[in-house]
C-alpha cells in the first residue's frame, strides 16, 4: 500500500494528537459519577489523578526518545495499542482498582505518544507556522473537546459511564489502521549494543547541550501554562460545583471548556507572530486572566469566573507557544524526540504536583484558600518567567549589536597598488 503524501500525513497525525489529548481529558467530567458510585474519598480521586501522571512521566522519561533511533511509527502504533487497551479497562471499569489500571494504563501510552507526536509534526510539517500552529492549539483543543464532549454525553446521553470510553475506542481504532499508510519520518538507527538500548531507556531527561540555554529559559514558562491548566482540570469541576452551584455536568464541562477553547482560538490567531511578541502578549493576558477568575471564585460571580477563564486560556495559549517556537528552532532534526519528550516531562510535572498537593490540602484549608495559593504560585512562576524572558532578549540584543560593531570596525581589506 503506497504511503500517503505527507501533507495528508500530517493532518493524520494532527488527528492523532488531538485525540490523545482528548482521551487524557475525558474521564475528569466522570470522576463525581464514581465517587458517587464506588463511594470513594478525596483522597482517592487524587490518587486517581496522579497515578495516570505518574505512569505518564515514567514512559516519558524512558521511552521518549526511542522513536529517535528505531522511527516514528513503531512508537506510535505501540502508544496507540495500548490506549485502546486503556479504553477497555475504562468501559469494564466496576470498581476503583479497575480505575487505577485504566488510568495507570493510558498514562503510559500517553507518555509514549507525546513527544513521538511531536516529533512527528514538525518532521512533516508544510511549513513551519503550520506546524506550530498544530503544536499550540492540539493540546489545547482536545483537552476542551475531552472534557466538553465528556460532560455533554454524561448529562445528556445514555451508558454516560462507558459511552465516551467506546466513541474514543473507536477513532484509536481508525487512527491505528491510518498509521500503516504514513510515511516514516525517521531513519531506524537502531542501537550500537546492548549498552547503548540501555543508557537510552535508563529514566532520565536529555537534552542535547546546544538546546540547553533554551530549553532551560523556557522551563518556567511551562511550568505556569500547564501548572494552570491542571488547575482547571483537577479543581475546576469542584469549583463549579461549590462555589457557583453548577449540578449539570454538561453545563460543567462546557464552562471548562471555555478556557481551553480560548486557548485553542489564540494558537490558530497568534501563530506566525515572533516568539517575543507572544511572551509580550502571554504573560499580561494570563496573569489578569488568572486575577479575574479568582476574583470571580471569591465573589460568587459566575460570568466574572467565565471572562477570566477566556482570558487567562488566551494568555496560556501564547505564553506556550512562544516557548514552543524557541525550542523547535533549536532542535536538531535527529534530537526531535528526545527533546520534545523532555519538554513534556516538564510539563506534566507541573501539570500534575501542584494538583495534587493542592488535592491533599483542600480538606485541610479550604477550598478557597487552596485557589488563592495555587493562584499565587502560578503568578509568581509566571512573573519569573517574564523578567527571564526579558533579561534573556536583552542579552541576545547586545550580542547582536556586538556582533555588528565588530564588522563595522573590523581591519579592513588591504589595498591593491594604484587604488584610491
Amino acid at each position: 500500500m503506497a504511503p500517503l503524501h505527507p501533507h495528508r500525513a500530517f493532518w493524520l497525525i494532527a488527528a492523532t494528537y488531538v485525540m490523545v489529548l482528548f482521551a487524557s481529558a475525558a474521564p475528569s467530567p466522570l470522576y463525581p459519577i464514581y465517587q458517587e458510585l464506588w463511594g470513594f474519598s478525596s483522597l482517592t480521586l487524587t490518587l486517581v489523578f496522579a497515578v495516570y501522571v505518574v505512569t505518564m512521566l515514567m514512559s516519558l522519561l524512558t521511552v521518549g526518545s526511542l522513536s529517535d533511533h528505531i522511527g516514528r511509527r513503531p512508537v506510535l502504533a505501540v502508544a496507540l495499542v495500548l490506549l485502546i487497551a486503556s479504553m477497555v479497562l475504562f468501559v469494564a471499569a466496576q470498581d476503583v482498582g479497575t480505575l487505577l489500571a485504566a488510568r495507570a494504563l493510558q498514562g503510559l501510552a500517553t507518555g509514549a505518544a507525546m513527544g513521538t507526536l511531536t516529533a512527528t509534526t514538525v518532521d512533516l510539517q508544510p511549513t513551519a507556522r503550520l506546524g506550530s500552529t498544530i503544536i499550540g492549539a492540539a493540546p489545547a483543543f482536545g483537552l476542551a473537546a475531552g472534557v466538553g464532549v465528556a460532560g455533554l454525553l454524561v448529562e445528556y446521553a445514555p451508558a454516560p459511564r462507558i459511552l465516551v470510553y467506546e466513541i474514543i475506542l473507536g477513532f484509536f481504532a481508525m487512527l491505528l489502521a491510518a498509521l500503516l499508510i504514513i510515511p516514516e519520518t525517521r531513519e531506524r538507527e537502531g542501537f550500537r549494543s546492548r549498552r547503548h538500548l540501555a543508557v537510552t531507556l535508563a529514566p532520565q531527561v536529555r537534552v542535547p547541550r546546544e538546546v540547553r540555554p533554551v530549553f532551560f529559559a523556557a522551563v518556567p514558562t511551562l511550568v505556569a501554562t500547564w501548572s494552570l491548566g491542571g488547575l482547571y482540570l483537577s479543581l475546576g469541576s469542584s469549583v463549579v460545583a461549590r462555589v457557583f452551584g453548577v449540578t449539570n455536568h454538561g453545563a460543567a464541562g462546557l464552562i471548562l471548556f471555555t478556557f481551553f477553547a480560548s486557548a485553542t482560538i489564540t494558537s490558530l490567531v497568534i501563530t506566525g507572530r515572533p516568539s517575543t511578541v507572544k511572551q509580550a502578549v502571554g504573560y499580561p493576558t494570563l496573569a489578569a486572566g488568572v486575577l479575574i477568575s479568582l476574583s470571580g471564585v471569591l465573589t460568587e460571580a459566575l460570568p466574572l469566573y467565565i471572562l477570566g477563564s477566556i482570558v487567562a486560556g488566551s494568555g496560556w495559549a501564547a505564553t506556550f507557544l512562544s516557548a514552543m517556537d524557541n525550542i523547535t528552532a533549536a532542535t536538531p532534526p535527529a534530537q526531535r524526540g528526545q527533546v520534545f519528550s523532555s519538554v513534556f516531562v516538564a510539563s506534566y510535572l507541573a501539570f500534575s504536583v501542584p494538583a495534587v498537593i493542592a488535592g491533599v490540602v483542600l480538606s485541610h484549608i479550604g477550598l478557597r484558600a487552596t485557589i488563592i495559593g495555587y493562584v499565587g504560585y502560578v503568578l509568581v512562576v509566571a512573573l519569573f518567567g517574564a523578567v527571564l524572558a526579558l533579561l534573556m532578549r536583552r542579552a541576545a540584543t547586545r550580542a547582536d549589536r556586538a556582533i555588528a560593531t565588530i564588522g563595522d570596525t573590523g581591519p579592513r581589506q588591504p589595498v591593491a597598488a594604484g587604488e584610491p
